[in-house]
């Protein structure tokens, strides 16, 4: 089961990294079309979906990775024990809030779909199709949260704290930064 999960956040960040390449490959041959006159504004709706599709999509392997903004200054000053509890309770906060997030995220989707809304730019598409980004990556996200969860409280170290961890000791503090 760990190599499946490890595996499903590595494909979800490729797919955020993909996106991130669609949105260069996009924004350049938009400009290099407006050189010759050709119009581009449809160019604009599809780099804001896959904008929203490389932030969402990218959330699980972020916080498995440690590249989350995490606020440590009270953590350092406590015992292993006590640090402990508290990335315990932490986790517990995040399982609930990540889940309304990705229950929000099903009804949203849901709605777009059962009211049949379209897009109201120059590209008429189905509002669902885009949103399944927020969605899938809400869940992966959920999913990630739950999994470090279960990982702490059986008494392991967070996967994050052990990626920082081996960053720092191959002498990268970029993220520190």
């Amino acid at each position: 089961m760990r190599k499946f999960l490890d595996m499903l956040y590595l494909v979800a960040g490729g797919m955020a990294a993909l996106c991130i390449l669609g949105i260069c490959i996009l924004m350049v041959g938009q400009s290099v079309m407006r050189e010759f006159g050709f119009k581009t504004g449809a160019v604009n709706d599809i780099v804001a979906w896959l904008c929203a599709a490389a932030a969402f999509l990218a959330m699980a392997h972020a916080f498995k990775h440690g590249d989350f903004v995490r606020v440590t200054l009270l953590l350092e000053k406590l015992s292993e024990r006590m640090r402990h509890r508290f990335e315990l309770v932490s986790l517990a906060f995040a399982c609930v809030a990540v889940g309304y997030l990705a229950w929000s995220a099903t009804l949203f989707t849901y709605e777009s779909w059962e009211f049949k809304d379209t897009a109201g730019g120059l590209i008429a598409v189905p509002m669902w199709i885009p949103q399944l980004s927020f969605l899938v990556g809400a869940w992966l996200f959920f999913i990630a949260v739950v999994d470090e969860f279960v990982l702490v409280a059986r008494g392991n170290k967070p996967t994050y704290v052990l990626a920082v961890e081996a960053r720092h000791a191959q002498g990268d503090f970029s993220s520190d930064v």
